[in-house]
């Protein structure tokens, strides 16, 4: 099939369908409009009262920071790996805070 063979079906396809005359395309896109509007507004709703209700619950829950003890070292000192200036690996060990 050519190229001008498909535009030439393609036209008569076209002729086929139905168009809406332009009444129905105003009331539609009216329509659509307004069914965006209600979504946007419905969901925009629930998202203040979850971010209400979140930012309250985070108002009374403690807001000091928790400690929590590092299993990775079990010795009393902890090893620090650095490099020197020529680049080659220093391992040095420091002693914990107690």
């Amino acid at each position: 099939m050519s190229f001008l063979q498909y535009l030439k079906d393609t036209r008569a396809e076209m002729r086929h369908v139905a168009w809406p005359t332009q009444m129905q395309t105003i009331m539609y896109t009216i329509i659509v409009i307004g069914i965006s509007l209600f979504v946007a507004a419905y969901l925009g709703f629930f998202d203040y009262i979850f971010t209400t209700g979140l930012g309250r619950v985070l108002q009374v829950l403690p807001q000091t920071p928790t400690t929590i003890e590092s299993p990775i070292s079990t010795s009393t000192e902890d090893i620090i790996i650095g490099t020197d200036s020529t680049s080659s690996l220093q391992v040095t060990p420091v002693p914990l805070a107690e």
